[in-house]
């Protein structure tokens, strides 16, 4: 599906009546999570799983949650699974690769798949499993105490970045539907009189920046400089199997960038002289209004990197 670019001019237009213009964007969001909860219900028999995938930074988080309080509504019993707690810990072989940073964590290597797929077969023939709860800090998998039982209309919404990977999990297709999640729009503006492209992968850069300063510690320096790497095994990893998706969620809302203005810094001169393409985000956000945080709605998505949401902490 192509994205018309949306012109940096409108964006700012826009933003004059904030209020207005969040809600245009937010509404816009949930009408596609509303038309996609309905085609899901109408294959739920069939298709009792649903994958979601999308590239970090993409709102996976936010958008499962949601979609589950959406099938939930419409009578449709629905358990949300992660698939980071069917990864493999770090092995005692792999310490001093994981502690160089020469260990590839981005690599479907590290799920678990005999462990997940026979899981995920027991669901179907309608077993009760006791649910796995991966540990990040301690570096366990242990079971979380819980279990599940997939009844008759109930659905599974099972998240992670390597779920529509078919050799992770396989013949998906038999019994699930897909999803795939990311920024999909490009912003366009001009400079010089020269026309240009913000590719959706800054607009995921500084989502990240903000989440990782209010919840992971980093510096905003930090988080560029994971930038290139992160990259890398978006593109080998996840991108090649975005085409496997039967629904995609552009999780771009036009204001958002209005909003970062107040959490990121307006330059950052050393980084941006390492890596000149950081430039242009800050270009982009030099040339839109302020729009204050205060006015997001708690159940946005954008409170996922923002904070202080319905879904995030």
């Amino acid at each position: 599906m192509l994205y018309e670019p949306i012109l940096l001019e409108e964006i700012a237009e826009k933003a004059k009546n904030p209020h207005n213009f969040i809600k245009e964007c937010e509404n816009s969001y949930e009408q596609r999570l509303d038309s996609i909860a309905a085609k899901i219900s109408k294959n739920a028999g069939s298709c009792p799983i649903i994958l979601i995938s999308g590239p970090s930074g993409s709102g996976k988080t936010t958008s499962g949650l949601k979609l589950e309080e959406k099938l939930d509504a419409m009578g449709f019993e629905t358990h949300i699974l992660s698939l980071d707690n069917y990864f493999f810990p770090i092995s005692e072989a792999e310490r001093p690769l994981f502690e160089a940073h020469l260990l590839d964590l981005e690599s479907p290597a590290r799920v678990d798949r005999d462990f997940l797929n026979t899981q995920l077969a027991s669901l179907l023939r309608g077993e009760r499993i006791e649910l796995p709860l991966f540990d990040f800090t301690a570096n366990t998998r242990r079971a979380s105490g819980k279990s599940l039982k997939l009844h008759k209309g109930e659905l599974i919404i099972l998240e992670g970045i390597h779920s529509l990977n078919p050799s992770v999990i396989e013949h998906a297709e038999e019994f699930s539907s897909g999803i795939y999640v990311s920024v999909r729009s490009r912003i366009e503006y001009r400079l010089s009189g020269e026309r240009y492209l913000l590719h959706p992968s800054k607009i995921r850069l500084a989502r990240r920046m903000i989440r990782d300063a209010r919840s992971r510690n980093r510096t905003p320096s930090d988080t560029v400089e994971l930038y290139a790497g992160v990259e890398r095994g978006e593109n080998k990893y996840i991108m090649p199997y975005k085409k496997r998706a039967d629904y995609d969620i552009d999780t771009f809302f036009p204001y958002e960038l209005c909003a970062y203005k107040a959490l990121l810094p307006s330059s950052l001169p050393e980084d941006e002289a390492r890596h000149p393409w950081l430039s242009e985000l800050f270009e982009v956000l030099s040339g839109l209004p302020l729009v204050p945080c205060d006015f997001i709605p708690d159940a946005s998505l954008i409170r996922e990197f923002v904070g202080n949401g319905k879904y995030s902490d």
